[in-house]
């Protein structure tokens, strides 16, 4: 059916128009567009994970390149919805394609983004192998090089995922405009909820098919929306009175200028909501890390409390939005303590079940932050979706400063109680403006300024408390010498030999004897003598330590800075050592800097931090990781890699891993009854008796051996070894069905269906 015409000088009415356009057909129901978004939501986070971890393996995992990886993606999101508001703006006249077509396009768009972003990822590494012999290890040529790299592979994708929330608004407005005004919060809510079952279900979509095959399945699902989005659009025929709407002052409002956005209160809290929230996240990992771990589970549940609060947030907004015609200003007093309720859930002393701590101390400042986020942009916005773009991408700036803020100028100085309060602070202020202000349209209690300059005294005074009465992990380990960095926060705890090293709360290691082991063994079975080794992930030093009593180069590599400057904690000739020209200690992600030296080691041995399935650990035990650390041996090196345990399925993958990059592998029992210790080289490992192994040691070597025991000759510590080796095929054999360990499958972090009884492969 074709549109009437409407006669020359008569003047519709954007209910006129919407006339119009129902004579023709009936608009796309809002269902629709809340699947879509719930949907794109999901794989959003999907992207946003696998892409963040592929990126780690190709890139180094390595704080500065982390911040990368998600300022670019999050400056994508930001400069796709900003430039998508101001071409509907500009450009809407001229489309001739239906919104919810165009709309489509762009989920075309992100999903052919999550297949080529690891192929893009793949070619950078390619091209930085390349030049990287002309940048120093730690330079910030390589960071510059690898985040310009990164910026042009994600940021054209994460535009597109940008882009979606204006050309829906626009989408919405052109068909439904008395329904569009708070059009933004509405799909914000749907984006919310499928964003909160992206931080789970693909941790499970992960351990059944690995990565490639769950980006293939983030692809299918944007496939999905862009056919039925685009069929929805087609069977509209709409473009006459979508011309008219576009022109309307309805849909085209005037550009808003550089000095109108930093003279505007709503654009700065939106700012502000932004920075605190992103910045705190990076606070709460540190907090909780002691009670929740450092699995990928652990960041997830993190991430689900925040999302499920912000879900429930916006829910409530959308409810009250009805009633009100503003949010209020009572809920802006009571943000700041709500921000920092997590010093309180974070505290020791407080007898709660551990998974009530997460819920209880994060779920209050999120969800007010859900009722606020959508009800600033649906104020600037009004529907508009040049306004909506401008306000999610001021929104997505904060985002970006907020890790920065937190990660690098708060964390590396001050307790993480401070750095929430540094972060909780522009909401005290905002508080108190807001209970001074003029109320709107609410409920009669805010109404009365006595009433708020009451509540918001208590509300300070309860924040004062939560900074000064609450006490840190840290406040419960006296007499700890504590280092700080924009990585993690250290600890050295204890005398004598119960010393233990403790990283964001978590024991990493203690003075044991099997750290010794790490050098004693593949150093004496080498086939001729050794002159370097590379110990990858420093500790308390202690086989670094060993490998230098051998009169050796040793080289030690560890991701944070905080951890090698404790080694005179834990060992006495530590600064001795240090001055020596053979100790040399790099501060770099131990994979990054294998795969950029040209050096060449007799031996490497690896000792990734505990627990077996911590987050990122994968990339110290995968095939791919094995093929890198083979072009740095020198023919008839050995590879000494410790697993310290964990379930069958992890052990015989990682056997596996090794078997098939290594023609020659043997494994060990350790000297404390718990872990295994796999040597592997290119060559016959020769197979010597203890005795012969002793020989080969140097006096100081022996005497370092033995400096722990348990026994009291380095042969009978040998002896001891040799008896506990263990047959490959046996530890192949655990789990049959178990796919090797690779860069693809991370076997050892991602095991909830095997802990549920639930076998994947």
């Amino acid at each position: 059916m074709s549109v009437k015409t409407v006669p020359a000088g008569v003047q519709l009415s954007p209910e006129d128009i919407l006339i119009k356009i129902s004579d023709q057909t009936k608009p796309t129901s809002l269902r629709w567009y809340f699947l879509f978004f719930f949907i794109s939501g999901f794989c959003s986070i999907l992207y946003e994970l696998i892409w963040l971890r592929l990126a780690m393996a190709q890139f180094g995992v390595t704080t500065p390149m982390v911040s990368i990886v998600l300022s670019c993606f999050m400056g994508g999101l930001g400069l796709g919805s900003w430039a998508a508001g101001r071409l509907i703006r500009t450009q809407a006249h001229r489309l001739k394609l239906a919104p919810l077509q165009i709309y489509a396009l762009t989920e075309l768009l992100i999903g052919c983004g999550g297949v080529i972003v690891p192929l893009e990822l793949l070619a950078g590494r390619y091209a930085l192998e390349h030049i990287g012999a002309s940048l120093s290890l730690s330079s910030g040529g390589y960071y510059v090089a690898a985040g310009l790299w990164l910026a042009f592979t994600l940021l054209p994708w994460c535009a597109c995922m940008g882009a979606t929330i204006p050309v829906a608004m626009y989408a919405i407005r052109s068909t439904r405009p008395m329904e569009s005004n708070r059009s933004f919060s509405f799909l914000y809510l749907a984006n919310v909820l499928g964003a909160l079952a992206g931080a789970a279900i693909p941790l499970l979509l992960i351990e059944l098919w690995g990565f490639n095959r769950t980006l293939q399945c983030g692809m299918g699902l944007n496939l999905a929306i862009c056919a039925t989005a685009y069929q929805l659009g087609k069977k509209r025929s709409q473009q006459s009175a979508i011309g008219e709407l576009a022109n309307s002052d309805s849909i085209a409002s005037a550009p808003i200028s550089l000095s109108q956005m930093l003279s505007n209160g709503t654009l700065w809290l939106l700012f502000a909501t932004g920075l605190t929230s992103m910045g705190m996240e990076v606070v709460w990992t540190r907090q909780f890390t002691i009670f929740v771990g450092t699995l990928v589970y652990s960041f997830a549940m993190i991430l689900g409390v925040y999302l499920a609060a912000t879900f429930l947030g916006s829910v409530v907004y959308r409810r009250w939005i009805r009633r009100y015609n503003t949010e209020g200003t009572l809920i802006w007093v009571f943000v700041c303590v709500a921000a920092l309720m997590p010093l309180l859930t974070a505290d020791m002393r407080l007898k709660i079940a551990t998974w009530l701590r997460l819920p209880l101390g994060l779920a209050g400042f999120s969800g007010l932050l859900g009722f606020l986020t959508p009800s600033l942009v649906d104020r600037y916005s009004d529907g508009d979706p040049d306004r909506a773009g401008v306000a999610y991408a001021v929104n997505v700036a904060g985002c970006i400063l907020g890790p920065l803020v937190a990660g690098f100028l708060l964390l590396p100085y001050m307790d993480e109680r401070y750095a929430l309060a540094a972060l909780t602070f522009p909401w005290v202020l905002t508080g108190i403006w807001f209970a001074f202000a003029k109320p709107g349209s609410v409920p009669k209690l805010t109404s009365n300024r006595a009433v708020r300059v009451a509540i918001l005294t208590a509300c300070l005074a309860a924040s004062a408390a939560l900074v000064f009465l609450t006490q840190s992990y840290i406040q419960r380990v006296p007499g700890a010498v504590i280092r700080r960095d924009n990585t993690a926060t250290v600890l050295a705890v204890g005398q004598g030999m119960q010393k233990n090293l403790v990283v964001n709360g978590v024991t990493m290691t203690a003075l044991t004897p099997l750290t010794k082991a790490m050098a004693a063994m593949p150093l004496a079975m080498l086939n001729h003598p050794p002159k370097n080794a590379l110990v990858i992930c420093f500790g308390m030093g202690t086989t670094h330590r060993s490998m230098l009593s051998w009169g050796i180069d040793s080289t030690a590599v560890d991701l944070v800075p905080s951890v090698p400057a404790l080694f005179g904690y834990f060992h006495a000739d530590a600064p001795q050592l240090v001055r020596s020209p053979k100790s040399h200690i790099v501060i770099d992600d131990g994979r990054r800097f294998l795969e950029r030296t040209t050096e060449q080691y007799d031996v490497i041995a690896i000792d990734p931090p505990p627990p077996i399935g911590a987050a990122g650990s994968s990339l110290l035990y995968s095939r791919e990781f094995y093929e890198t650390a083979k072009k740095r041996l020198k023919d008839g090196g050995i590879l000494a890699q410790w697993f310290p345990g964990g379930d069958r399925t992890t052990a015989s993958a990682i056997a596996r891993s090794l078997k098939d990059s290594f023609p020659y592998v043997r494994a060990y029992g350790s000297f404390i009854g718990v872990g295994v210790h796999f040597f592997a080289s290119m060559q016959p490992i020769p197979n010597l008796s203890a005795a012969q192994l002793a020989q080969r040691m140097p006096p100081q070597a022996a005497a370092d051996f033995v400096e722990w025991g348990p026994f009291r000759t380095p042969e009978q510590q040998y002896a001891f070894l040799l008896k506990s080796e263990l047959p490959m095929d046996w530890l192949i054999n655990l789990d049959k069905n178990a796919p090797a360990l690779t860069d693809d499958r991370p076997i050892n972090e991602y095991g909830m269906l095997r802990v549920v009884g639930l076998p994947p492969y």
